[in-house]
């Protein structure tokens, strides 16, 4: 049996797969139906549903098809209680590296990212 947060590292997994390979399927199995997409890194601060989200990943050509090296890593995870749980992870799409704060809910006994609140931080040269 899979501790919850062996669950959560599942999850967060393959929302980091999702994103690398620009896998919409995957994308839409990490993320609740109703979750929420912002930064303030852009102006104005821009907000999207899923629906609008998943298209934009859809039109990105992925970072796997270029070849770019994966740069995915899992800070933190904490639990709020048995349904609720945060994690802070950073990964790389081209030359940015974002640091995301992803908040789950757990739904029918399956974690979901309800939220995403992310920061943009271009890469120097040679990282």
């Amino acid at each position: 049996m899979t501790s919850p947060f062996e669950e959560l590292q599942s999850v967060i997994s393959d929302y980091f797969d999702a994103l690398y390979y620009c896998d919409t399927d995957l994308l839409e199995k990490v993320f609740h139906a109703k979750a929420v997409y912002a930064t303030a890194d852009e102006t104005p601060l821009l907000h999207r549903t899923m629906a609008e989200y998943v298209p934009v990943v859809a039109a990105r050509q992925s970072p796997a098809s270029r070849g770019e090296a994966r740069r995915d890593v899992i800070d933190e995870i904490q639990f709020a209680g048995k349904n609720t749980a945060f994690a802070r992870v950073r990964c790389s799409i081209g030359p940015n590296d974002f640091t995301d704060f992803l908040t789950f809910v757990r739904e029918d006994g399956d974690w979901k990212i309800m939220a995403k609140v992310f920061q943009i931080k271009p890469r120097k040269e040679g990282n």
